[in-house]
C-alpha cells in the first residue's frame, strides 16, 4: 500500500504545454475541470475549444498538444472536435495518496504562434478502498488494578480514501467491560482508545477477545476489522515515560543505508518485568516500516532504505515504549530530508520542427522544458547553446524554453545542424546535462544554375556528318531535389539571318551539342549563340552562357585560276617579243583558293611545255619568266602547261594552258592558236566533224572549178564579140596578180584579178591587199607557217 502512495505523490503533477503565435499566455487564469475517479475510458471532460472562445478546427491548425513533466497518458485531446476526453481510469489513492484534493495541473500547447494555457483537473475520490489494519491481531495487556476510565491505545485502521471516504468511526463487540472512545486531533487522523468501564478481575477474566470494526464515512459505508486480545495482568502502576516526547533530526538524502538516524530513550520506575522496555513503531505505515527500523532494546533508529527528498521531505514516526506489565508511553520522531544535489537537470523535449525552409526569419525550431528534481539552488538551471549557431535560446514561462532562428539559414552552407544544448543547475556540484537536437534545412530555389564556364568555344571540321556531337555545356545548382534540376535550351541569337535551329540542336536534359547538317566552311566561319539553364524550382531561375562554334577548314576546294580565263571560246594567246631578255616577265598565272590557311597557300609548278628550257613559273606567284635569250630556231608557238596546287591534306590542283607566240615586234598580227588539247572522246568527235568538212570542201572545190571552167569558156566565147570585159588568161598567172598562199587562216590559194574599167590597162594593182600580202610572201620565203 505503501509502494502505491509513493507512486501516487511522484506523479502528482502533469503539465500540458500548447503553443500559440506570440509567445505569450492567454489567460492568466487557470482552467478548472474535475472527474471522479474510476470514470469510464471515453468520458468526455470539457470542450477546450469552446471554453478559451476558439473557433472549430483552430486547435488542429495551431497544431494543439497535451504536454506534462510525468505522463499524458491519461488524457486525451481532440484538435478538430476541442474535446478533452478521459483516456484511461484514474486513481485517485494512486495518483494523490492521501493529498487531498488531488489535482493534475496541465497546460495546453498550441504551435503557430506559440501560448500556453494553464488548466487543472480535480480528481474526486469515491469510496472504493475499505478501512485496513495492518495487523489483524492486537494483543493489549491490562492490569487488574487498572481503574475504570483508564485507556489503552488501539492501532488505527488505514483508509486510503479521503473527505467523507475516509475513517470516520470504530466500534467494538459489545462487552461489558470496554468502549471504544474515538479521538479525533482536529487535523490528524482519529485514534480508537479503548475506555475501560468497571474493575478488573483476572481471577474471574483472565482475558477477552473482543472484535475492533473500522467504518469509513463512504455511501454505502465500508468496514475492516481486527482481533483484539487482551490479557490481565497483575498490578503494573508504572508506565514507561519517554525523556522526550518530540526528537527531531535532520538525515541528508545521499546517508547511507543502515545509519543511525536517532535513539530514543525511556524510562520506567518499575522493576523485574514491569520495568523492562520493549521499543516498537506505533502507528507506522508501509513507508515508514520500509525505510526505517528500531532496535527493540535500545532505541535506536536506522536507515533500512535510501532516503529520497524529491519523494519525501518529511517522516513523522510514532515510537511506542511497552513495559513487561502491557502499560505504555509513546514520543514523536520527525525525519527532515535535506536536499542534497543528486539529479542532473531533465531535458523535455515538447516540439521540434523539423526541416525547416532555409529562409526562414524568426522560426520556433524546438520547444522543450528543463526540470530539475532538487530544491533551492540544487534546482536553478542555466541553459545554454554554442555561440557560433544561427539559433538563439528564449525562456519562456515555467522552465519553458524555444528554440528559435536568429537570421535566415543557407541550406548550401549547412544542411543541418546538431545543436547540443547543455543544462547545468546552481548546486554544489555542479551538475550538467546535454541534449543533441538535429534541424535539418529544407532547401528552396534561392539559386540559379551556374555554368562551369562563362563562355564555350566549340571547334566542328566542315563536311561533318549531321548530328554530330560538338561539345557539351554543363550548369550546376547548389540547391537540391527539383530545384537542381536543370533543362537546357537554345537561345534566339540576336543575328537575324542567322537560322540557328536548322545548324544546332541541344539535349535538354544533359546539355550535349549537335550539329543537325553539315557545316560549309567557305559559306559560314563561326557563329555564336546563347544556352539557356532553366531549373524546376518555383519560381524557376535562370542563367545562360554564351556558345561559339568555329568552324574549321577542309581542303575540300580545288584552286580557281583566276587569270588567264580558261572557258574563253578561244584559247588567250601571249605575244613574247624575239629581244627578249632572260627573266622577262611573259604573264603571271592568277589563281585563288576558297579554302584557308595552309589549305589556301597555292604553289605553282610548269608541268609540261613546247621547249621545257625556254621558261619558268615561280612557285609562289605565278609569275611565267623567260629563263635565256630567244633565238630564231625556236618554233613560234608555245603551249605551256602550269599546275596551281594549295598545300592542304591531301592536295588539290588546277591546271591551266597558256599559248605564247614569238613575234619581232608588237605589229605583227594576233595570230589564232589552235584549240587546246582535249580529252580523246571530244577528238574522235570533232575528227569526225573535221572529216565531213573536208568532204564537203572537196565537193565544193570540184563545183566551184567546174563553174569557173564553164565561166572561162564562156567569157573567151564572149570576149570576140565584146572587147574590153574581163578575161582570164589561161596561161600562168601574170605578174601583176596577188598570189595568197595558205597562211594565217586561209587553207585555200586563191587568185584574184582586178578588173578595171577601159583604158586603165592591166598594170593597176590591188592597193589594200599590197601590205598584207607582201608581209606574208616575205615570211613564206624563210619557214614554213602552221
Amino acid at each position: 500500500m505503501e509502494a502505491r502512495l509513493e507512486q501516487a505523490v511522484q506523479k502528482r503533477q502533469v503539465l500540458f504545454l500548447y503553443v500559440f503565435l506570440g509567445a505569450s499566455w492567454a489567460s492568466a487564469e487557470q482552467l478548472q475541470y474535475s472527474v471522479a475517479e474510476e470514470t469510464e475510458r471515453g468520458t468526455f471532460l470539457a470542450n477546450l475549444a469552446k471554453d478559451l472562445g476558439l473557433g472549430l478546427g483552430e486547435l488542429s491548425a495551431r497544431e494543439a498538444r497535451i504536454v506534462s513533466d510525468q505522463n499524458t497518458r491519461f488524457l486525451l485531446l481532440s484538435p478538430l472536435t476541442g474535446e478533452l476526453i478521459l483516456n484511461e481510469k484514474l486513481d485517485r489513492e494512486e495518483l494523490c495518496g492521501p493529498t487531498e484534493p488531488c489535482v493534475l495541473t496541465f497546460q495546453l500547447l498550441l504551435e503557430r504562434p506559440f501560448q500556453i494555457y494553464r488548466a487543472a483537473l480535480h480528481i474526486k475520490d469515491i469510496n472504493d478502498n475499505s478501512p485496513v489494519f495492518l495487523d489483524k491481531e492486537i494483543l493489549l495487556k491490562i492490569s487488574e488494578s487498572t481503574t475504570p476510565g483508564a485507556t489503552l491505545l488501539l492501532e488505527r485502521a488505514q483508509d486510503a480514501d479521503v473527505g467523507t471516504n475516509s475513517l470516520s468511526n470504530y466500534t467494538i463487540s459489545p462487552n461489558d467491560y470496554f468502549h471504544i472512545h474515538v479521538h479525533d486531533g482536529g487535523e490528524g487522523p482519529i485514534i480508537p482508545e479503548l475506555v475501560l468501564d468497571k474493575m478488573l478481575d483476572r481471577e474471574e477474566i483472565p482475558e477477552f477477545t473482543l472484535t475492533l470494526t473500522a467504518l469509513d464515512g463512504g455511501s454505502p459505508p465500508r468496514s475492516g476489522t481486527a482481533l483484539v486480545q487482551i490479557l490481565v495482568l497483575d498490578i503494573n502502576d508504572n508506565s514507561p515515560q519517554f525523556v522526550q516526547s518530540l526528537y527531531k533530526v535532520q538525515s541528508p538524502e545521499n546517508t547511507p543505508v543502515g545509519s543511525l538516524v536517532v535513539a530514543v530513550s525511556a524510562r520506567d520506575l518499575d522493576t523485574g518485568s514491569y520495568g523492562q522496555i520493549d521499543y516498537t513503531f506505533f502507528y507506522a505505515t508501509e513507508r515508514i516500516l520500509q525505510t526505517f527500523q528500531i532496535n527493540s532494546t535500545s532505541g535506536e533508529l536506522y536507515l533500512k532504505r535510501e532516503l529520497n527528498y524529491e519523494a519525501i521531505q518529511t517522516y513523522s514516526i510514532t515510537i511506542q515504549a511497552r513495559d513487561g506489565g502491557g502499560l505504555s508511553g509513546k514520543c514523536a520522531v520527525v525525519v527532515e530530508v535535506m536536499d542534497v544535489n543528486d539529479n542532473p537537470p531533465e531535458f523535455l523535449l515538447s516540439s521540434l520542427n523539423s526541416p525547416i525552409p532555409e529562409n526562414s526569419q524568426e522560426t520556433v525550431v524546438a520547444v522543450f522544458k528543463i526540470r530539475d528534481r532538487d530544491s533551492g539552488n540544487n534546482g536553478k538551471t542555466l541553459c545554454s547553446i554554442a555561440n557560433d549557431l544561427p539559433f538563439v535560446l528564449k525562456p519562456s514561462v515555467e522552465n519553458f524554453y524555444t528554440l528559435v532562428t536568429e537570421k535566415p539559414l543557407d541550406r548550401e552552407s549547412n544542411t543541418e545542424y546538431n545543436i547540443t544544448i547543455t543544462v547545468t543547475d546552481m548546486g554544489i556540484p555542479r551538475l550538467t546535462t546535454q541534449h543533441t537536437i538535429t534541424v535539418q534545412v529544407s532547401d528552396i530555389n534561392d539559386n540559379a544554375p551556374t555554368f562551369t564556364q562563362t563562355s564555350y568555344t566549340m571547334f566542328v571540321r566542315e563536311n561533318n556528318s549531321p548530328a554530330l556531337h560538338i561539345g557539351t555545356i554543363s550548369a550546376t545548382d547548389s540547391d537540391s531535389g527539383s530545384n537542381a534540376h536543370i533543362t537546357y535550351s537554345l537561345r534566339l541569337p540576336h543575328d537575324p539571318q542567322l537560322a540557328l535551329d536548322s545548324l544546332i540542336s541541344i539535349n535538354a536534359d544533359n546539355g550535349q551539342l549537335f550539329a543537325l547538317r553539315a557545316l560549309d566552311y567557305e559559306a559560314l566561319q563561326a557563329f555564336e549563340f546563347h544556352v539557356g539553364a532553366i531549373d524546376q524550382g518555383s519560381p524557376a531561375l535562370s542563367s545562360q552562357a554564351l556558345v561559339r562554334v568555329v568552324i574549321l577548314d577542309d581542303n575540300d576546294n580545288a584552286p580557281f585560276v583566276l587569270y588567264p580565263m580558261q572557258n574563253a571560246s578561244a584559247p588567250y594567246t601571249e605575244l613574247l617579243p624575239r629581244a627578249a631578255e632572260p627573266g622577262y616577265l611573259v604573264t603571271k598565272v592568277v589563281a585563288v583558293d576558297r579554302d584557308s590557311g595552309q589549305n589556301a597557300w597555292l604553289s605553282f609548278q610548269l608541268l609540261k611545255a613546247t621547249e621545257p628550257g625556254l621558261f619558268s613559273v615561280w612557285a609562289h606567284n605565278g609569275e611565267v619568266r623567260t629563263t635565256r635569250l630567244l633565238s630564231e630556231r625556236d618554233v613560234p608557238k608555245h603551249k605551256l602547261l602550269v599546275v596551281v596546287k594549295d598545300n592542304g591534306e591531301p592536295p588539290r590542283s588546277a591546271s591551266v594552258t597558256l599559248h605564247v607566240l614569238l613575234v619581232d615586234g608588237f605589229s605583227q598580227p594576233f595570230l589564232i592558236l589552235p584549240e587546246v588539247a582535249r580529252d580523246p572522246a571530244q577528238e574522235d568527235d570533232e575528227l569526225t566533224l573535221y572529216l565531213v568538212i573536208a568532204l564537203a570542201s572537196v565537193s565544193s572545190l570540184f563545183l566551184v572549178s567546174v563553174l569557173l571552167f564553164v565561166g572561162v569558156r564562156l567569157c573567151r566565147r564572149a570576149r570576140a564579140a565584146s572587147p574590153g570585159v574581163c578575161f582570164v588568161p589561161e596561161e600562168h598567172f601574170p605578174g601583176h596578180l596577188v598570189d595568197v598562199s595558205g597562211a594565217g587562216t586561209l587553207s585555200q590559194n586563191y587568185q584574184y584579178e582586178v578588173c578595171l574599167t577601159g583604158g586603165s590597162g592591166i598594170t593597176s594593182e590591188f592597193k589594200f591587199l599590197s601590205p598584207i600580202a607582201s608581209n606574208f610572201l616575205t615570211e613564206s620565203t624563210g619557214r614554213e607557217i602552221e
